[in-house]
């Protein structure tokens, strides 16, 4: 097994080429995106964005990036921030002169649109499954001419992503409530948190066919009854309407994870072994002693 993984590690890595430019790449609006050359100056408006260029060596070509924008604080702290997706600083990032803004396709939010009609490249795309994570992460290789780190770094995700899942592969699924937010929205299974969930041995309360970040009636939350909840405090949860008796604020199980946890858990990038660790460490907790 371990032969096999080690050629097929070469076999991926020989397939990394330089990029070659002019480069023309659809991104998730449709929009048929062109650099000219290789980029330069980049401003990621997203998190996991930057994150991602970080991890894949092509941090040095950021001059800007979001608000949001925390890790690593060696990068995030020297950068300077240009606002968020919902309220960006449309002046500053142009008067970076970046060669490509990262932004996401939102059409709530218009950044692309907005970024575009300033005269600068733009690519919008983020993931929203699982799988979209490793593919964005190529996407972003190609686009920095930075293909080799991108593909080094999907295959370290992808071996530890394996090993941690394996770790609860024969423990019972826990029937789980993520909650983003208390309006509330929650996750579907097939948005990558809820893979995450499954990955670490539970199962989103959702139903899949409310979608991938919905926002769910209260009632629902009641049926279900889950095991455990995830995204809120006990106090927050015992003080909801008809939320005292269920399982998980009876048992205890109801947990807020760390602001760094969060984040790799909200975040679809390369930090996604960090987030299924801290998951498995919630929803079951022996695996990992």
């Amino acid at each position: 097994m371990r032969h096999l993984l080690v050629l097929s590690t070469l076999a991926l890595l020989s397939t990394a080429a330089a990029t070659a430019y002019p480069l023309t790449v659809t991104d998730d609006l449709g929009r048929r995106v062109t650099l000219r050359s290789e980029p330069r100056r980049i401003v990621a408006m997203l998190p996991s964005h930057t994150e991602t260029l970080v991890a894949i060596g092509a941090g040095s070509k950021l001059v800007a990036t979001d608000i949001f924008s925390n890790h690593p604080k060696a990068v995030t702290d020297r950068l300077p921030k240009v606002g968020s997706g919902y309220q960006p600083d449309l002046e500053a990032i142009v008067a970076l002169k970046p060669d490509l803004v990262l932004a996401d396709e939102s059409t709530g939010s218009r950044l692309t649109e907005k970024l575009a009609a300033a005269g600068l490249t733009v690519y919008g795309g983020t993931a929203q499954t699982y799988n979209e994570v490793f593919e964005k992460i190529a996407v972003l290789g190609k686009l920095t001419n930075h293909e080799t780190g991108a593909l080094n770094l999907i295959i370290r995700m992808r071996t530890e992503l394996n090993t941690l899942q394996a770790s609860v592969a024969n423990l019972p699924k826990v029937s789980t409530y993520y909650e983003i937010d208390p309006t509330p929205y929650s996750v579907g299974p097939n948005s990558f948190i809820g893979a995450l969930l499954s990955r670490a041995g539970g199962q989103t309360i959702v139903p899949a066919a409310l979608g991938d970040f919905p926002k769910l009636d209260p009632e629902l939350i009641v049926r279900a009854n889950p095991q455990v909840m995830v995204g809120l405090t006990l106090a927050e949860a015992a003080g909801r309407p008809g939320w005292v008796g269920l399982q998980a604020v009876q048992r205890g199980k109801v947990f807020q994870p760390t602001p760094e946890a969060n984040d790799a858990i909200s975040r679809p990038g390369p930090r996604l072994p960090d987030a299924l660790r801290a998951l498995i460490r919630l929803l079951h907790p022996e695996a990992l002693k």
